[in-house]
């Protein structure tokens, strides 16, 4: 592969559990001359171990995998290389996540033409923008206007709270009524990590119970005992900053 005289190679792994889609995927990136397909991983375990050695320039990272999710391997890739998101899962909270955890942009499979695939792959290492589908731009700036604070909103108190990124995500969805198999599937993780993340939670908060969680939450642990989550639900605030640099800096 030569690369045009204005431009080094970029180093790009492929990470995807179906076999068929990771092939696509690898045809499409090397018609281009400018990008090398340095390596390929089914699973985010594999992804995190191979990317350590290969140090590509960007990794394009499925979310549903087994071993270790796409979301959670991003936060882990985000340290030491650009990860671009590419993926079926259109949910919010899920392209949410991904962002939290350092991914610079996030596409939908069906979204954009396969031509498109090489640039977006150029633009998310260069910086000169992030690429986001549709869906994605909507999951981002509705996560912008949801974090505007009024006077006495509880996201102050949460702030001070403890919680990593993901253990936010998990504490937002019980605040909204949530059980922990629903937070699975909205999360893409088992329900056993869920109720590791719940535990957690409660520990860091010093309360036994969802509801008592909630309280501390939403900034009213002076009158919990009867309080339960379901009738918080609607309230959850989302995230803060103007921008998904912004939005990555907060909860990093």
């Amino acid at each position: 592969m030569t690369a045009s005289a204005d431009r080094a190679v970029l180093r790009v792994m492929v990470v995807d559990d179906n076999p068929v889609v990771r092939a696509g995927l690898v045809a499409l990136l090397e018609i281009d001359d400018g990008i090398e397909v340095a390596g390929e991983a089914a699973d985010g375990r594999r992804a995190v171990d191979l990317a350590g050695r290969l140090r590509p320039d960007l990794v394009l990272l499925d979310v549903r995998m087994p071993l270790v999710d796409g979301v959670e391997a991003a936060r882990l890739l985000s340290g030491f290389t650009q990860v671009l998101m590419l993926s079926y899962t259109d949910d919010p909270v899920v392209i949410r996540s991904a962002i939290r955890n350092g991914a610079v942009g996030y596409l939908i499979h069906g979204s954009f033409a396969g031509e498109d695939l090489a640039g977006a792959v150029r633009d998310a290492v260069s910086g000169a923008s992030s690429p986001l589908s549709p869906a994605a731009s909507r999951a981002v700036v509705s996560a912008i206007h949801d974090s505007v604070e009024e006077p006495g909103d509880p996201r102050r108190e949460q702030d001070s709270l403890g919680l990593s990124a993901r253990e936010t995500d998990v504490m937002d969805l019980i605040a909204q009524g949530h059980s922990n198999g629903d937070i699975a599937r909205l999360l893409v993780l088992s329900e056993k990590t869920v109720k590791n993340h719940v535990n957690r939670i409660y520990a860091k908060l010093g309360v036994q119970n969802r509801a008592a969680a909630v309280a501390h939450w939403l900034g009213t642990a002076g009158n919990i005992p009867e309080r339960s989550a379901a009738a918080s639900r609607g309230r959850w605030k989302g995230l803060s900053g103007g921008s998904m640099r912004d939005l990555r800096r907060r909860h990093g």
